[in-house]
Order: structure tokens, then C-alpha cells, then sequence
């Protein structure tokens, strides 16, 4: 197993997943009924999408404040981001449900968000150095 030092890119760049990731969560839970209504989402998806959020929140607040991390788990987070900004995308495109217009700008606003975070989580472990004082490569972010 393939362990960095994260870079201050990368530890800076799981904080801010963090941030976004929970404030999300927040929203999603705390705002229910009230939220899937100003969305016209279903609130099913919301409180699930919210409460896996949530979980997902506490595992990078655990990730950026590691001194050493698996490169396949910070891979795990560019790869989970990337799918989960295409599955936004794939939402609408598809007509899974029918939102509103702030509902479509919500999904729109996460797929562009995540995507930008996972670029710069790949940046961030790019810029990692391994365990043993060496650079990470780019094997080490091959899938």
C-alpha cells in the first residue's frame, strides 16, 4: 500500500471538501420538507444524499488531519467526487426527477463544485510526498 505525506495543497483541499461536503449535509438534513420543496426534489433524496454527506464530512476532517495517508483512499475521494458530480449531471439529463429551477441549479452547483474539488484533491496528492521522502507519481494516481 502506497502511503504520502499530504501536501498542504492536498490537506487544504480536503478541508475545503469538507466544509462544502458538510454544508451541505446540513442543509440537506436540517432543511427537509422545506428545502425539497424550494428545489422540487424529492425530500427522500435529499435526506439520503444529506446523511451520506455528512458521513463522507467526518472522513476527510479524519483525512486532513492525518500525517500519513493510503494514496488509494485520497483516489477513492477524486474518483467518489468525479461520480458523484457525473451522477448530478446524469439526474438531470436523464429526467430521474423533475426540479424546478433551483432545484436544477442546486444539482448543477454540487456537480460543478465536486468536480473542481476532485481536480484540485488530484492536484493536492500529485503534490504528496511518499512515506519514504519521494514524490508522488503518476502511477500513483493511475486508476
Amino acid at each position: 500500500m502506497r502511503v504520502v505525506v499530504p501536501s498542504l495543497l492536498l490537506r487544504r483541499a480536503l478541508v475545503a471538501d469538507a466544509v462544502a461536503s458538510g454544508a451541505v449535509a446540513l442543509a440537506q438534513l436540517a432543511g427537509g420538507d422545506a428545502l425539497a420543496g424550494a428545489l422540487a426534489l424529492p425530500r427522500g433524496l435529499l435526506l439520503e444524499t444529506g446523511a451520506f454527506l455528512a458521513a463522507y464530512t467526518a472522513l476527510l476532517v479524519v483525512m486532513a488531519r492525518r500525517p500519513r495517508l493510503p494514496a488509494a483512499l485520497v483516489q477513492l475521494v477524486v474518483v467518489g467526487n468525479v461520480g458523484w458530480a457525473l451522477a448530478a449531471v446524469a439526474i438531470l439529463a436523464e429526467g430521474l426527477v423533475a426540479p424546478g429551477v433551483m432545484g436544477a441549479a442546486w444539482l448543477l452547483a454540487q456537480a460543478a463544485a465536486t468536480a473542481g474539488l476532485a481536480a484540485w484533491e488530484r492536484a493536492g496528492l500529485r503534490a504528496s510526498v511518499g512515506a519514504n521522502g519521494v514524490a508522488a507519481t503518476a502511477r500513483a494516481l493511475a486508476p
